[in-house]
């Protein structure tokens, strides 16, 4: 993993410092809108079992398809399975946000850019799952060989034979939003943030661990193909570089939405009080009576001003009026 900035984090830091009763709401709603999708898109079942067949196929054609043996392993092996299992029903959704809060804690000036790359990543898969519903392994006929661990070991966790959600609740999820793997891409994102701002070893030695061993247990729990998961890596990979486009429109937004008027705060310049005094030249003052050497009386413009002292004599004697 290359050691590389974040597009969009090179720059200066931001105005203000992102507020945590704006930055909530805002990822509450986003992976609202993302769950909400998933469910709404369910796409046609003969289609999302044709697109899991031909992902199968191609697999077996370029030699990628490691889900078998590791599905096999992982069903034999209890003391693999099961951890595999509460793995993929779990850290998905605690690892992810507690790197955001770690990062809005101790690296606010990368968080803004992390969390716009993640934000757009995630709607570019929402996209992928309404476009290409595919069937995990888990659900194919078994005669293609492939066991749903969740469901095999679901007396040791909390979800039921449906999905990784708690038993009862696996109609509200959508089963067939397995192309790309997000559990992979935010997995990638966790790896790449850690390995960039962890700043130790055992936080580099997690980014690199967190979405290899991810991706390995998609694959061994038949839930999601190899090639799900190249794609989750790929919609990440297509985030990251939408990341500086995407700041740039939310703040040309911000702005316009702001308009000209000054931000709560911001100093007035005082408007000076109009005093009566001559303006000699621009934003220089007289007092009153005062004359600059040199400068003609307006009172008298061709010039021919009186005489406000009278001369003097050689003998220093005032001269006679004239």
């Amino acid at each position: 993993m290359r050691d590389t900035e974040i597009p969009g984090t090179e720059a200066a830091a931001p105005p203000a410092r992102p507020r945590w009763w704006t930055e909530l709401p805002l990822i509450l709603v986003v992976y609202a809108c993302y769950s909400a999708g998933r469910l709404l898109v369910r796409g046609d079942v003969s289609d999302a079992v044709d697109h899991g067949l031909a992902i199968l196929r191609l697999e077996k054609a370029l030699h990628l398809n490691a889900e078998h043996p590791l599905n096999r392993l992982f069903t034999s092996e209890p003391w693999l399975g099961v951890p595999a299992d509460f793995w993929y029903a779990s850290l998905h959704y605690l690892v992810t946000p507690a790197v955001l809060v770690w990062l809005f804690r101790s690296r606010t000036v990368r968080y803004r850019a992390a969390r716009t790359w993640l934000m757009t990543s995630t709607f570019i898969g929402l996209i992928g799952f309404t476009l290409l519903p595919t069937c995990p392994p888990r659900l194919l006929d078994a005669g293609h060989g492939f066991v749903d661990t969740m469901a095999y070991y679901s007396s040791y966790g909390w979800w039921g034979g449906e999905a990784s959600a708690p038993r009862g609740l696996g109609g509200m999820t959508n089963q067939y939003a397995a192309m790309p793997s997000l559990h992979v891409g935010w997995a990638l994102w966790c790896g790449v943030i850690l390995w960039r701002y962890g700043g130790t070893r055992t936080a580099k030695a997690a980014g690199v661990v967190y979405p290899l061993v991810t991706t390995i247990v998609v694959m061994g729990t038949a839930n999601h193909y190899f090639l799900d998961a190249v794609a989750g890596a790929a919609v990440m990979g297509a985030g990251l570089l939408l990341t500086p486009y995407v700041m740039r429109c939310a703040d040309l937004l911000r702005a316009r939405l702001a308009g000209r008027a000054p931000r709560r705060g911001t100093p007035v310049a005082p408007v000076p009080a109009d005093t009566g005094s001559p303006i000699v030249s621009a934003g220089c003052q007289t007092s009153a009576g005062e004359r600059i050497p040199r400068q003609r009386d307006q009172r008298f413009p061709s010039g021919a001003e009186p005489d406000t002292a009278p001369a003097q004599a050689g003998d220093g004697t005032p001269a006679p009026a004239r």
